[in-house]
């Protein structure tokens, strides 16, 4: 009698990729931001929105007093709006508790300031691992941790030194490095260059491109460096309470 191949089981079929669009990791609507002084109210945004998708480094430029830092801070839940709502990696902000609100910056939040903000008596290794302390966990972790994020920035070799030990462009190199060692998806920096002389501010913009790409982070600057807003995917200007395309 004949023998028969058997029939090959059938394939099962690829899902087809999703046309669905992603949300964005930033997402404000109708922001309004306004401050009670003697003078009266001062009102520094008004029905201000933004989207921001995953992957986008954002720059955003302004005169001086036009609240870009004030955006950033209510952006990573360091200060609330007036009204309007702030959707930050599926998280509106704008509802957390005082608690809440800091256990979501240490774990989705890297925050770089113009000046490092490094605390003095403790060595760079330290300062890096303050974060994961915070989050509990354990010393010996968090310390081979912190050196890894070190070497991403170069600085290794100098774990054991304080800040005073080390030069303007290195300090900020370890707060680059204590900003990302939780792996956050958003980077914020508020003028990250501002306090640096040009070439080390080339430097230190260079090292935020690269940890940008090889860490899949989605990042917003505050500049007011135009040559190196040009290098972000988009430059968006805040004036009048709003903000609106960068146009040269």
């Amino acid at each position: 009698m004949p023998q028969t191949t058997p029939a090959a089981a059938p394939q099962s079929a690829r899902p087809a990729p999703s046309t669905e669009p992603r949300p964005p990791i930033v997402q404000i609507d109708n922001l309004e931001k306004t401050y009670i002084t003697a003078r009266g109210p001062l009102t520094l945004f008004r029905g201000l929105s933004l989207e921001v998708q995953a992957g986008e480094m954002v720059a955003i430029v302004g005169q001086s007093g036009a609240g870009k830092s004030t955006l950033l801070h209510i952006l990573g839940a360091l200060d609330a709006p007036t009204a309007g709502t702030v959707i930050c990696s599926a998280v509106n902000v704008t509802q957390l508790s005082p608690r809440h609100a800091a256990a979501f910056r240490n774990r989705e939040i890297g925050y770089v300031w113009q000046f490092h903000y490094l605390l003095p008596e403790f060595t760079a290794l330290e300062n890096v691992a303050l974060p994961l302390l915070a989050g509990g966990m354990k010393k010996s972790e968090a310390a081979a941790k912190a050196l890894h994020w070190l070497r991403e920035v170069g600085l290794e070799e100098r774990a054991d030194h304080r800040p005073g030990e080390l030069s303007g462009g290195e300090q900020q190199r370890v707060a680059l490095a204590r900003a990302l060692v939780n792996s956050p998806r958003l980077l914020l920096a508020d003028e990250p260059t501002g306090d640096l002389d040009g070439a080390t501010a080339a430097r230190v913009f260079e090292l935020i491109e690269r940890l940008h790409a090889t860490h899949d982070l989605t990042s917003i600057l505050v500049t007011h460096n135009l040559d190196l807003a040009a290098r972000c995917t988009r430059i968006l200007k805040l004036e009048r309470g709003r903000l609106a395309a960068y146009a040269s």
